[in-house]
């Protein structure tokens, strides 16, 4: 890892897994029709400052030259991909098909405190559904559908999908009388870093009776695998036109969003989501083992977050924190078998030779057989050692009668260049068991 508290850099091995993951989510988003975009990595600071509570956090460009009439240039490294994005609908609405699907994978950076599983500069993997002025309702589904199938596939532990609805959250407090229910909202997002009589003397701040404050902490402490959180609902005796809408939409989102090997859905209604743009669904997603993590895949419905002035874009998405989610992973022991793509090491019998091993390289990789040369003609023990510190499977020994050795099992056989191939789990690096 980097020296540089906050910007995290991975040794090959580990990037291999880095890049094992990417692959993965690029296939699934993919498989659904997602198409990939980049935005640049800078905003303007009035787009930026848009989502609110961030401003701490921006990065701002300046010259190091710069004049002290220059000030900071007016643009800020983005903080994450919901922004930019935003941004990038308005401006090339002319020129996308709505609903407009998008994955996006980037660096972004944040000016927060170090710690484990958060950085100041990390990658993130996001996709979105955004439509003109009405996107309907089952593309919430879709998109937690999608990204629990990404989930399910990745070498990490046992991960929950927690999804809420903010309208059940709103709707049952104004059934409680409740004058400013995003504000409760934001206290009850605390629960997870606050005890329950914190954040009912908070509660008790904003004004909600001890009756009203239980209520709150009831509705919060409700976790279903299934639909059946819509009856303990029901049971604590609060009506609202707004939280009826809520309790339907959530139970759509988890009846329709199956638990697959690797990721369990849940409907828990302890998940409120802090910043204000959430319209709808939201969805949050913990690691088993790694609580302290927080959420390392989180998001919702936001029905206002992009507007040209003559047409609202609403939208729904999850946002996956790949180096939050991988670092502590990594730092725990998960790697690569090998620490070079090279499947295949031939062998260097003399210098004078050299460029008959680098015809057999070159033979090996137009079929698409990751290959290297020996970088000197050691004795061919040493070769086979060079590979071994590498994991490189093979070693080709070019000769009048070319051999190729399998150096974990000691097979060695009678090869042709021209026709020989690995097994397809040898053709790339894997990961190694994940810890537990």
């Amino acid at each position: 890892m980097s020296g540089l508290s906050g910007f995290p850099e991975l040794l090959p091995a580990e990037r291999n897994v880095e890049l094992h993951v990417l692959d993965h989510l690029r296939r699934v988003f993919e498989l659904h029709g997602f198409a990939n975009v980049e935005t640049r990595a800078v905003e303007t600071t009035d787009t930026l400052l848009k989502k609110g509570e961030i401003d701490k956090e921006v990065y701002v460009l300046k010259r190091i030259h710069a004049g002290e009439d220059e000030g900071d240039a007016g643009l800020g490294l983005h903080y994450d991909l919901t922004v930019p994005f935003a941004r990038y609908v308005v401006e090339n609405a002319g020129h996308l098909e709505f609903p407009f699907r998008r994955y996006q994978i980037q660096k972004v950076w944040r000016g927060e405190r170090p710690q484990r599983g958060r950085f100041r500069e990390f990658t993130q993997a996001d996709i979105d559904i955004v439509a003109e002025d009405e996107l309907p309702f089952h593309f919430d589904v879709e998109v937690a559908q999608v990204m629990a199938e990404a989930l399910g596939g990745l070498p990490v532990p046992q991960l929950t999908l927690q999804i809420s609805n903010r309208k059940v959250l709103e709707g049952f407090y104004r059934g409680l009388g409740v004058a400013d229910p995003a504000a409760v909202m934001q206290v009850v997002d605390k629960l997870d870093k606050m005890p329950p009589d914190a954040v009912a003397a908070q509660l008790a701040e904003l004004g909600l009776t001890e009756d009203q404050a239980k209520l709150v902490l009831a509705l919060a402490e409700i976790s279903t695998p299934d639909t059946s959180f819509v009856e303990r609902v029901r049971e604590l005796g609060v009506s609202h036109e707004l939280l009826d809408t809520g309790l339907a939409e959530l139970a759509q989102v988890v009846g329709s969003t199956r638990s697959i090997d690797g990721v369990t859905v849940v409907a828990d209604l302890r998940i409120a989501r802090g910043l204000d743009y959430y319209t709808g669904t939201v969805f949050e997603t913990r690691m088993e083992g790694y609580d302290q993590l927080g959420s390392i895949c989180s998001g919702g419905r936001y029905d206002q977050l992009a507007s040209d002035g003559r047409h609202t874009y609403p939208g729904t998405g999850i946002s996956l924190g790949i180096s939050r989610l991988l670092v502590p992973l990594l730092a725990d022991g998960l790697t690569s078998d090998r620490s070079v793509p090279s499947a295949v090491l031939v062998a260097l019998v003399d210098e004078g030779s050299r460029d008959i091993s680098d015809e057999v390289a070159a033979r090996l990789r137009a079929r698409g057989i990751p290959t290297e040369v020996a970088a000197t003609a050691q004795k061919f023990g040493k070769q086979i050692r060079y590979a071994e510190r590498r994991g490189i499977p093979y070693v080709w020994f070019p000769a009048a009668q070319h051999e190729v050795k399998d150096i974990r099992s000691g097979d060695q056989v009678a090869a042709d260049p021209d026709e020989w191939n690995p097994p397809a789990e040898d053709l790339t690096p894997h990961i190694k068991e994940s810890p537990t």
